[in-house]
């Protein structure tokens, strides 16, 4: 198969990730499926994609015609089975957790034609963990958007060894077709290069915050100014959401029985306590005062 033959691609999960790569495909020129099990969280996407796509129109990114016609290349569907039954790819957003990944591919993989592709928008599983719920191993992959996917120019496409050539070339085909820079991971390793280096980085932060040697404000100053991060690590847990660390750092922890690999204390309580960033109005800091 070749990149040609990719005519409508489906996205599994319609969370803060999932509505924004369907769009990234949409303006693509794909005929896009979002589908989720959540009505609620379809009609949320709608809204927010109808939110973000007027305030491209008014900046002059997209033309008023380029908006509608991506819209119009958009369906919406709380059935996988519908989503997916002909599908040329799929890419799988849901929950960070190994159990409902494996379930959707099994679903997946059962309803949709033998020639689709699926990859998975896991920022941490590697894809091997999840290829043997399918019949196509040769046709699973990992292909990472980075959030938000609307902004963020780079998807890492991740090759196991189950992974034939011809898939992770028209993963990175089509992510040049979507206006996204593809860098291709030529092995398997939990959560890849860019998160592996922000996961150091974070948790070095959290130790120093939790050891008493600085406040977390005091700690995300230092990265923007001395280090000139657009954004500190704190910061950018509530950006990203609080509760994607901490299943991050569970993931991790399952797959290597490591101590330090569990999610901080201060991170845990958190969770517990719901607070889980910009998504939530309270994480690190407080957005209700915004």
């Amino acid at each position: 198969m070749r990149i040609e033959a990719i005519k409508q691609v489906t996205v599994a999960g319609a969370g803060s990730m999932g509505h924004q790569i369907g769009m990234l495909f949409a303006l693509g020129g794909y005929q896009t499926v979002i589908q989720d099990v959540n009505e609620e969280a379809l009609n949320k996407a709608q809204e927010a994609l109808a939110f973000q796509m007027d305030k491209w129109v008014n900046k002059g990114k997209i033309s008023e015609s380029e908006k509608d016609a991506s819209f119009s290349r958009l369906t919406f569907t709380t059935s996988l089975k519908e989503a997916v039954l002909h599908a040329d790819f799929v890419v799988e957003a849901v929950v960070e957790k190994l159990d409902v990944k494996r379930q959707v591919f099994a679903e997946v993989d059962q309803f949709a034609p033998p020639h689709t592709i699926i990859a998975t928008n896991s920022s941490t599983i590697v894809s091997s963990l999840i290829a043997d719920e399918t019949e196509r191993p040769d046709k699973v992959c990992n292909m990472h958007f980075f959030f938000p996917p609307l902004v963020m120019d780079c998807v890492e496409v991740v090759k196991g060894e189950h992974t034939s050539d011809e898939t992770a070339q028209i993963t990175m085909d089509l992510c040049e077709k979507i206006n996204r820079t593809a860098v291709l991971i030529n092995k398997e390793i939990s959560g890849f290069i860019a998160n592996r280096i922000l996961g150091a980085l974070t948790k070095e932060a959290v130790n120093l915050y939790e050891e008493g040697y600085a406040d977390f404000e005091d700690i995300d100053l230092i990265c923007t100014k001395a280090l000139k991060h657009p954004i500190g690590p704190f910061a950018l847990m509530d950006l990203s959401g609080i509760d994607v660390a901490y299943l991050v750092n569970q993931q991790r922890y399952a797959e290597t029985g490591d101590p330090e690999d569990k999610p901080a204390r201060c991170i845990e309580e958190k969770v517990e306590a719901g607070t889980l960033g910009r998504k939530t109005g309270k994480g690190w800091y407080d957005y209700a005062k915004a």
